[in-house]
């Protein structure tokens, strides 16, 4: 079943979850926080495009000045407070391999993976995003980010809108640690959507129009 192309921004959730996406083998104790539909589409075979450009954002460097200054307070924050960091390589992001997962004794959702699916993550490289790479299929890819906060998940997928027409989706699960955990992305909430994946959307949508072939172009 395919629902036409959709206008970048959130969708609801309810659309994500008809997709038969392997992540929900992954994270089942996991909040489904957020889906965007991206401001990308093409055919089948241009997934592997998505994802490079998606390894190609600074989110530190967006053309919001609003949404470069929370994400650097932010990171002002977590050296202060022991959080982890946002930005930078993911080896950077705040001892990771010292935390477990809440409510569990693993340290990494690769952990969990099915057979068929490991091994899968050397073929993803997010770049600058502040993410592990879990795996990688032909529609989608998965990356964990651990901190003193939350345990995420940010998933790509390249999902199906109508005859050899595809769109990507970017959806992040969470897993919050605690109390604290849970004050902390309430209070981010607004800011996310507000200030954050705005100007993604539109970093995002710059860049996809910039990569296509120039006989896809309208004119």
């Amino acid at each position: 079943m395919t629902y036409g192309l959709r206008e970048p921004g959130r969708i609801p959730d309810a659309e994500h979850m008809r997709g038969s996406w392997r992540i929900r083998e992954v994270v089942p104790d996991f909040r489904l926080e957020d889906v965007w539909a991206l401001p990308a589409h093409g055919g089948a075979g241009d997934f592997e495009r998505l994802l490079e450009l998606a390894a190609s954002l600074d989110p530190s460097r967006a053309d919001s000045p609003a949404s470069r200054l929370l994400w650097q307070l932010r990171d002002r924050l977590g050296k202060w407070f022991d959080l982890g960091r946002i930005s930078g390589p993911a080896a950077e992001s705040g001892g990771k391999d010292e935390l477990t997962i809440p409510g569990t004794e693993e340290t990494s959702l690769r952990q969990r993976l099915p057979d068929d699916l490991r091994a899968t993550d050397t073929e993803l490289d997010l770049g600058r995003l502040p993410f592990q790479p879990l795996y990688r299929t032909a529609d989608e890819a998965a990356a964990e980010l651990a901190n003193r906060t939350v345990h995420g998940v940010v998933h790509f997928a390249w999902a199906p809108r109508g005859e050899n027409l595809y769109q990507g989706e970017m959806a992040v699960y969470v897993k919050p640690r605690g109390r604290f955990g849970e004050g902390y992305m309430a209070l981010i909430k607004p800011f996310r959507h507000l200030i954050v994946y705005p100007a993604l959307m539109r970093q995002f949508g710059r860049a996809w129009e910039a990569a296509r072939p120039l006989t896809d172009r309208p004119g």
